[in-house]
C-alpha cells in the first residue's frame, strides 16, 4: 500500500520535474565545457532551464503554503525543493561567469567536476520516484549513498584542479577566474549532497 495521500501526489510530481530540469542543466553544462563553442547561445539555453527551475520552485512552495496536510514533513519538502533549485542556480552562475570572464578552454578539473555533477543529478532523477512509496526506502538510501560518493569525487577533483591551476597557470587573472568558476561548480555538487541528506531525513522519519 502506498504511503502517500493520493490527492497530494502533485508534490511528488514537483520533485520529479525539478530533478529532471536540474539534470538537463548539468548535461548542458558538461556539453558547454567539452564543446566550448557557441558559448553565448549555450549560456542562454542554461538560463532558460534555470528559469524553468524557478517556476517549478515557486509552484511547489505555493502549493505547500496552501496545503494543510502534506505527504511528508513540510521542512524536508522545503529543503528538497530549495536545494534542487540551488543546483541549477549555481550551474547557471558558473556558465555566466565563463562567458563574462571570456576564459579560454576549460582545465580538466572543470570538466571532471561537471561530470560529477551530471552523475549526481542523474542519481537524483532516479531517486525521486522512489519517494512515492517507503517500501523503496532501501533503494532510496542506496541512491543517496551514491550521490554522496559523487560529492566526494567532486571534492577530490577540486583539490587536484586547484593544485594544477596554481602550478600550471602563469597569469594570475586566469587563476582567479578559473578558481571562481571551479568553486561554483563544486558548490553545485555540494547542493546535490544536501538533496541526498534531505532524502535521508525523509526516509528516517517515514520508513
Amino acid at each position: 500500500m502506498s504511503w502517500f495521500i493520493p490527492r497530494q501526489e502533485s508534490f511528488f510530481e514537483f520533485f520529479e520535474r525539478a530533478a529532471r530540469n536540474v539534470h538537463e542543466g548539468s548535461c548542458e553544462l558538461l556539453e558547454f565545457l567539452e564543446q566550448h563553442d557557441n558559448l553565448v547561445e549555450r549560456a542562454k539555453r542554461i538560463k532558460d532551464i534555470e528559469h524553468v527551475g524557478d517556476r517549478i520552485t515557486h509552484e511547489a512552495l505555493d502549493r505547500m503554503n496552501r496545503t494543510f496536510i502534506t505527504p511528508i514533513d513540510r521542512e524536508d519538502m522545503h529543503e528538497l525543493v530549495v536545494r534542487l533549485d540551488d543546483i541549477i542556480d549555481l550551474t547557471d552562475t558558473a556558465v555566466n561567469r565563463m562567458v563574462a570572464y571570456k576564459v579560454g578552454p576549460p582545465p580538466p578539473a572543470a570538466i571532471e567536476l561537471a561530470r560529477c555533477l551530471k552523475h549526481s543529478t542523474q542519481l537524483i532523477v532516479e531517486a525521486m520516484p522512489l519517494l512515492r512509496d517507503m517500501k523503496n526506502a532501501k533503494a532510496l538510501t542506496e541512491k543517496t549513498i551514491a550521490i554522496q560518493t559523487q560529492e566526494n569525487e567532486a571534492d577530490r577533483a577540486m583539490h587536484i584542479g586547484l593544485a594544477a591551476l596554481f602550478e600550471g597557470t602563469t597569469d594570475p587573472r586566469d587563476i582567479i577566474k578559473w578558481k571562481d568558476i571551479l568553486e561554483e561548480i563544486e558548490s553545485a555538487t555540494d547542493r546535490c549532497e544536501d538533496v541526498a541528506n534531505a532524502l535521508d531525513s525523509i526516509v528516517l522519519k517515514n520508513a
